[in-house]
């Protein structure tokens, strides 16, 4: 590995860490207020895709962004669109950790993916530290098995599927733009969250959350997607791991959903995988 892909993967990592990281608060803003969650959709895209226009306005990059804006870009849109509409209400029906430790799977869902689509396999460090970390979900799930929540989980693995879509996407053709699909994923589902849902009688007391949430969904969203075109999908699924022990550790502190002790261990082996993965050599299998 030279120097300029070892700069590369180091700002890759940093991305996608901020993203997790950034990310881990979603079920925080989803839990906070009773909104339901096609009015969550509504604000929180508005106010995304607001922050991002802007931001791409301010640096100067909207124009260039529309013109480069081609098919991988349309299918990321689509994808990130398909991904929040199942985002939001699988933290409605379950529970923040339980949305957070499905996401584990992310890291097989983009390997496999990847092996179909573009026949890159994962490095055996990325492939063992994968295996650790979906040990990690068994454990922590098994505490959770026989529970009512199976139709917010069974949304929360749709979301992990489309994702992982989205990795691959722009490790396939890296010079995707990452922004302007973020941005128009959350207007693309407008119409859809003001026909199922109610967003002008979202009381007034709410709207700041949600156009707080907004933010920090177009912040995640648009160092993910940057971060994921400098790195192998599965190793940038593996990192935003790191979001289930953090979601967990939120929700506990602000929301007062204790953990069981199998998702103190499961989170601990997941959060054991990211390290060692990003200090061991990268060679491939």
């Amino acid at each position: 590995m030279n120097y300029q892909n070892l700069e590369a993967r180091t700002v890759g990592v940093v991305l996608v860490v901020v993203s997790a990281v950034v990310f881990s608060s979603a079920g925080i803003f989803t839990k906070w207020v009773p909104t339901p969650a096609w009015d969550i959709i509504f604000w929180r895209g508005v106010s995304a895709a607001s922050f991002t226009l802007i931001y791409l306005t301010f640096r100067g990059n909207l124009v260039r962004e529309i013109r480069i804006f081609g098919k991988p870009a349309l299918l990321v849109t689509i994808m990130m669109g398909l991904g929040t509409a199942a985002f939001i209400p699988a933290f409605k029906l379950s529970n923040v950790a339980n949305v957070a430790l499905i996401y584990g799977a992310a890291p097989f869902a983009a390997a496999g993916l990847t092996w179909v689509f573009i026949k890159e396999l994962p490095t055996r460090t990325v492939l063992l530290a994968s295996i650790a970390a979906f040990t990690g979900v068994v454990i922590v799930v098994s505490g959770s098995l026989g529970s009512s929540r199976v139709q917010g989980d069974m949304l929360a693995m749709f979301m992990t599927l489309m994702m992982a879509g989205t990795m691959v996407v722009y490790r396939k053709y890296p010079s995707t733009t990452a922004a302007l699909p973020a941005a128009l994923s959350s207007l693309l589902l407008l119409p859809l969250a003001f026909a199922f849902g109610e967003p002008l009688s979202v009381p007034t007391t709410d709207l700041p959350v949600l156009l707080c949430f907004g933010l920090v969904f177009a912040v995640a969203s648009v160092t993910l997607s940057e971060g994921a075109r400098r790195l192998p999908p599965a190793e940038t699924a593996l990192l935003s791991t790191l979001e289930m022990p953090l979601a967990p550790i939120l929700a506990l502190l602000i929301l007062s959903e204790v953990p069981t002790p199998a998702m103190l261990l499961g989170g601990a082996i997941i959060l054991a995988a990211v390290v060692w993965s990003q200090r061991q050599p990268q060679s491939r299998l």
